[in-house]
């Protein structure tokens, strides 16, 4: 017999909310996440405006997934209304929409992971673990789109003056390590790494992963190398 979670291992769980007008499938990826021993969630939404009213009151959560497509303000707006109340939330878009110009914008945007609906139980509860650590997650379908997309866009030779280090440490990131591992592959401390990422986006004037990863594969400041999307 599973002996059930004691009050303080319930209180630190990832906290999860979701954004999603179609009831019926939100109540399923609610299921979902309470089933699983490390994240709980909640709170449900069928707006993004119901979410952004408990935010402003000081409720937080880890994560938020959300729709792109929702009544009022769509998910897209949506990611940088929370984040300009809580910058450190991770979001991960969830939709039946995989076309490319989304899945870009939802990036630039800085959505930290972006999943089809069809995703399995595992997939889902996969992405929010790797947000959690301080990764990026995409299904490797939209992946595919979203190089397409930026191979045919125009590379700059803007290098804005990255040293050796931080282009390496870039390639780490948008490869989706966490801090700690690009400590342990590069030989250095976290919190040395984490200067050098502070440092790459003073340089390249972006304030998130999100925004790092897009436009750093967009202006082509990075080699595409085995980039780690699940």
């Amino acid at each position: 017999m599973i002996n059930p979670l004691t009050p303080f291992e319930r209180e630190n769980m990832t906290e999860v909310w979701i954004i999603e007008d179609n009831i019926a499938y939100s109540k399923t990826i609610r299921s979902i996440i309470n089933q699983s021993t490390w994240c709980k969630c909640n709170n449900e939404f069928t707006t993004v405006e119901g979410a952004l009213e408990l935010l402003a009151k000081g409720d937080t959560p880890d994560v938020i997934l959300t729709d792109v497509k929702l009544p009022g303000m769509n998910g897209i707006e949506g990611i940088k209304a929370v984040k300009a109340l809580v910058n450190e939330i991770e979001i991960i878009m969830l939709t039946a929409f995989g076309d490319n110009e989304k899945i870009f914008d939802a990036i630039c945007n800085g959505a930290n992971g972006y999943l089809l609906k069809s995703s399995s139980s595992e997939e889902i509860l996969e992405a929010i673990q790797i947000v959690v650590d301080g990764g990026s997650s995409i299904n490797a379908e939209l992946a595919r789109k979203v190089f397409n997309m930026f191979t045919a866009i125009k590379q700059t030779k803007n290098s804005y003056g990255l040293t050796k280090r931080e282009k390496e440490i870039l390639n780490y990131l948008v490869d989706g390590k966490t801090v700690n591992e690009i400590a342990n592959i590069t030989f250095t401390s976290p919190q040395t790494v984490q200067t050098h990422v502070k440092n790459i986006y003073s340089k390249v004037h972006v304030n998130n992963r999100g925004g790092l990863v897009s436009k750093a594969i967009k202006e082509g400041l990075v080699q595409k190398r085995g980039i780690n999307f699940k």
